[in-house]
């Protein structure tokens, strides 16, 4: 009886916190089933021991769900997330497939522990951005969490919020970038130039109840 009771608690124990609470998984850590790349660079995006690998160069995949048609309005988003030396890519929220060229649509979060750009990882690109010193380290695994609510966006670093942003009626996106405000959309995950490599797996999202 202490057998089956202890082998009853391990498998309670394996089962993941908010495993019955929404959550949608976004990569089954094999194919890119469910994700569609504007191949930009071919073969931008591998799968490599468990984990989504971008790099190449300029490319985004988009995820599209089961369906073709995902899309998503006031959610949580988390992944896992790894960068190598010297990489930079981004996740961008609300928006929509496009077959070359930086996403018109929606907003980026910063994905940059060591690149050139001194906007780092954590900062939603452009709004409100991290300057100079990364929360990431290279080559380590960090949580980035992506909450949408209403007008509210939040984005935290291994539990720790990183940027806030509550987009304001009648918001002015910056120049050239229009397309910067909320609306629904789909997740993208961006390749950014041929000497960037950064790793993502566990991804997962989760609607919420609109605000």
């Amino acid at each position: 009886m202490k057998t089956f009771l202890a082998i009853l608690c391990a498998a309670a124990l394996a089962v993941p916190a908010g495993a019955d609470e929404g959550w949608v998984s976004m990569f089954d850590g094999k194919t890119l089933a469910g994700w569609k790349s504007n191949d930009e660079v071919p073969g931008a995006f591998t799968v490599e021991d468990g984990a989504l690998k971008v790099s190449g160069g300029r490319a985004h995949i988009f995820y599209v769900g089961a369906d073709g048609n995902a899309s998503f309005k006031d959610f949580e988003f988390r992944a896992k997330v790894k960068t190598t030396p010297g990489s930079n890519s981004g996740i961008y929220i609300h928006t929509a497939f496009q077959e070359k060229g930086w996403p018109e649509k929606g907003y980026e979060c910063q994905v940059n522990t060591s690149h050139k750009d001194p906007k780092k990882t954590g900062g939603l690109y452009a709004i409100r951005d991290v300057m100079n010193v990364a929360p990431s380290k290279d080559d380590v695994w960090f949580d980035y969490v992506i909450r949408v609510q209403g007008r509210q966006i939040t984005v935290s670093i291994d539990g720790k919020v990183t940027a806030e942003f509550a987009e304001p009626e009648g918001w002015t996106p910056p120049e050239k970038m229009p397309g910067r405000k909320l609306s629904s959309g789909t997740i993208a995950l961006q390749g950014h130039d041929p000497k960037s490599t950064v790793f993502y797996k566990d991804l997962r999202i989760r609607p919420l109840p609109a605000k």
